[in-house]
């Protein structure tokens, strides 16, 4: 069904998956119903609501497996579905299966179950792709650049492993929210990061996991309109806004050489009234500060002309509440544009015992940081040692010419 577009479908899998508690029976309840269009709508024709008539035959054939399985009444039980109430398809909706609360509370409760905690990393972000964005598992493995059968196994393996652990496939409780969000959010997050800068690979940028990322988050803060949704929203769109100017040719362009004429300024606009709405809740987190430093830098004409010391409070701010070693980074780069780079550079140094030793961008904040002081060899030691740790192939060439730029520079003309 080639007008079954990903959306619809991964609407229909929440809603069947919410109702029936497994995903495999949605997904083979969902492809008999659309077989099943295939042989009654060339005849009847195609009914007012394709998607309130694939609700309801997909539901019919669920029960019909439940049925062949023995363990109807047990099924019944826990879901209290009464199939001999459900409608013949027709053409027209059912009003129940339109209800948006419903539809909320499906695409709310897929997002918490593939981001559930005792999944790995790589199969929250595979599983939510695959059914919460809709992509196909050959679509999934082609963004995370995994072989198709080895998507295949990882997606069949982390369904198992849902199924086992009886995962519900609804929005967690009140109390729960709080910490269960995180992970949803994080899981975005990882993706936009991904795509932002590639950890492998020829490209330095994927437009295709950014734009996603970007649909995933409008998804979330839609059905879940809370400050750290709106804040990771805000977040993307502002750093999104960048991208016209991001790239030159293959290469990377830093954030202080790049043309702002060249940013979005409908995404700006946006990002900024979202960082604004996150940052004006007393729920603000992580998230929402993350929004704030965006929209500083959205707001500043130039790099010279950033508010830099608004920045360095907000990265303050933000280490109260995450302290982890990349927000570290952050404040001192910050710090060093807002006090001066020497300071910058003695925080980059107590920084180098930790784990950012293993991270590039910490290596290239300090050659930055070393050639604006004139310490060439210091930068070209930083550069090399950053071309040592994994990244794309792209960044490789910026970096490999940035190294040659400080071992062997243009000559001056007297």
């Amino acid at each position: 069904m080639a007008n079954v577009d990903r959306e619809l479908r991964s609407r229909l899998i929440a809603r069947l998956t919410g109702r029936f508690g497994d995903l495999d029976l949605a997904e083979d309840a969902l492809q008999e119903a659309l077989a099943q269009a295939l042989v009654t709508w060339p005849e009847s024709g195609i009914p007012d609501s394709t998607e309130a008539w694939l609700t309801t035959t997909a539901k019919r054939k669920a029960l019909d497996v439940i049925r062949r399985q023995q363990v109807l009444h047990e099924k019944l039980a826990r879901l209290h579905l009464e199939s001999e109430r459900d409608p013949q398809p027709t053409g027209f909706a059912d009003p129940a299966d339109r209800a948006d609360e419903t539809l909320l509370d499906d695409r709310l409760g897929m997002f918490f179950a593939c981001a559930h905690p005792t999944l790995t990393p790589e199969d929250r972000i595979a599983l939510t792709l695959r059914f919460v964005a809709g992509l196909t598992t050959a679509e999934v493995a082609h963004a995370l650049l995994v072989p198709v059968p080895t998507m295949q196994q990882r997606i069949v393996r982390a369904k198992k492993r849902l199924s086992t652990l009886g995962v519900p496939f609804t929005p967690p409780t009140a109390d729960d929210l709080p910490e269960r969000s995180a992970g949803v959010l994080r899981v975005v997050y990882l993706l936009y990061a991904e795509g932002f800068a590639r950890s492998s690979g020829a490209a330095h940028v994927r437009d295709d996991l950014t734009a996603e990322a970007v649909r995933l988050a409008r998804l979330l803060a839609r059905l879940l309109p809370r400050a750290e949704t709106i804040g990771l929203l805000a977040l993307l769109v502002l750093t999104q806004a960048r991208r016209p100017a991001r790239i030159d040719g293959d290469r990377p362009v830093p954030l202080a050489d790049q043309d702002r004429r060249l940013w979005d300024a409908a995404m700006i606009a946006e990002g900024l009234r979202l960082a604004e709405r996150a940052a004006g809740s007393p729920e603000a987190g992580p998230y929402a500060i993350q929004a704030a430093i965006a929209a500083v830098h959205a707001e500043g004409p130039d790099v010279e002309r950033t508010d830099w010391e608004q920045i360095a409070v907000l990265y303050r701010l933000l280490e109260a509440v995450d302290a982890g070693p990349v927000v570290k980074l952050g404040r001192a780069v910050a710090e060093g544009r807002a006090f001066g780079a020497d300071h910058g550079l003695r925080m980059l140094d107590d920084l180098a015992e930790t784990s950012l030793a293993r991270y590039r961008p910490y290596h290239v904040a300090r050659a930055i940081t070393l050639v604006e002081l004139g310490d060439a060899a210091a930068a070209a030691e930083a550069y090399r040692a950053a071309l040592e740790l994994r990244g794309n192939s792209a960044e490789d060439d910026y970096l490999t010419a940035s190294l040659s730029a400080v071992t062997d520079p243009a000559p001056t003309v007297d």
